[in-house]
C-alpha cells in the first residue's frame, strides 16, 4: 500500500495520466483528512478551483490541492512528535496511562478526522494548516467558551454523530466537531442545552 509521500509523487508526476494523478490525491486523503475523506475533499475542491467529479482538473489546481494538504500534514506531524516526546516523559515520571485529555488524540491517530466535519459540506474556509495551528494552541491552553476554530459560540451538542464519539459538540458556524477539551464545563452545559431548545423548539 503506497504511503501518503509516494501518492504525493504521482500528483506531482507530469507524465501521469491526470486522472491517475486525481485518484492519488483522493488516495492522499486515506492517509491524511482532517476533516475526514469527504469534507477534506470538498475543501480542497472548492479552494483551488476542481470540480469534485472531474477527472481530469486541471494539473496546476492539483498540485496547488496537494501542497495546502502538505502543510497542514507537517504542522500535524510536528504535533504528533511533540506529543509522543511528552508520552516518554510521563511514563518515564510512572504515568503509564494517558488522561482523559488525550481521548481526542488516540481517536484522531494518523490524522484523519482531526477537525471532524460531520457534513461534509460545512466545513472551515481558512486553510488546513491554519486550522490545524488554531486548533493545536486551543489544546495547549486553558479551556474557552468559543470554537477554536472561527472562534464562533454557536455550539450545539449533537447525539447522532458518524464517528466515535457518537455524542459531542459541534459548532453551527463552521461545523468541526469540537474536541471536548477544549470547552470549558459552563460551555459544554451551555450546548448541551442548545439542542434540548432546539428539540423543544421543533416539538
Amino acid at each position: 500500500m503506497a504511503g501518503f509521500r509516494s501518492l504525493a509523487r504521482q500528483v506531482r508526476d507530469p507524465r501521469g495520466d491526470l486522472a491517475l494523478r486525481r485518484y492519488s490525491l483522493r488516495k492522499c486523503l486515506e492517509r491524511f483528512a482532517p476533516y475526514g475523506h469527504r469534507a477534506t475533499w470538498d475543501h480542497l475542491c472548492a479552494r483551488h478551483g476542481i470540480e469534485p467529479e472531474d477527472r481530469a482538473p486541471d494539473p496546476a489546481r492539483l498540485i496547488r490541492a496537494l501542497e495546502e494538504l502538505e502543510e497542514a500534514r507537517a504542522v500535524w506531524l510536528a504535533y504528533e512528535a511533540g506529543f509522543a516526546e511528552r508520552r516518554r516523559r510521563e511514563k518515564h515520571d510512572g504515568l503509564r496511562r494517558p488522561g482523559t485529555f488525550d481521548d481526542w488524540h488516540r481517536r484522531t491517530w494518523g490524522g484523519n478526522g482531526i477537525a471532524h466535519c460531520e457534513d461534509p459540506e460545512v466545513h472551515p474556509g481558512a486553510p488546513l494548516a491554519e486550522v490545524l495551528g488554531r486548533l493545536i494552541a486551543a489544546l495547549g491552553a486553558k479551556p474557552g467558551a468559543a470554537c477554536p476554530v472561527c472562534a464562533g459560540t454557536g455550539i450545539i451538542w449533537r447525539q447522532d454523530l458518524d464517528r466515535e464519539p457518537r455524542t459531542g459538540p459541534v459548532c453551527t458556524g463552521c461545523g468541526i466537531v469540537v474536541p471536548r477539551p477544549v470547552l470549558t464545563a459552563k460551555a459544554l452545559a451551555e450546548a448541551r442545552g442548545a439542542r434540548t431548545r432546539a428539540l423543544a423548539s421543533a416539538a
